[in-house]
């Protein structure tokens, strides 16, 4: 069965399928973009919070969670 790509908006039922108009495109990007920012954010947050032996489980070490901690959130 083959896989077809879709785009968010299509994979929320919010596009029939045809194109965005560049506005919409535009307002999705940004969409995806916060979304992603508040991921990082959120992440990293939780990171500094781990206790060592879960940064040993998932293979990350006290300094490299720090590092990855104090990343700016717009960074991928």
């Amino acid at each position: 069965m083959a896989h077809s790509h879709q785009t968010p908006a299509q994979a929320y039922g919010f596009s029939d399928g045809r194109p965005l108009s560049p506005i919409a495109s535009v307002a999705q990007k940004l969409v995806a973009a916060l979304a992603r920012w508040e991921v990082n954010l959120r992440t990293r947050n939780q990171l500094k919070y781990l206790d060592d032996y879960l940064l040993d489980d998932i293979g990350v070490t006290r300094d490299l969670a720090r590092k990855e901690a104090t990343r700016p959130f717009w960074q991928g």
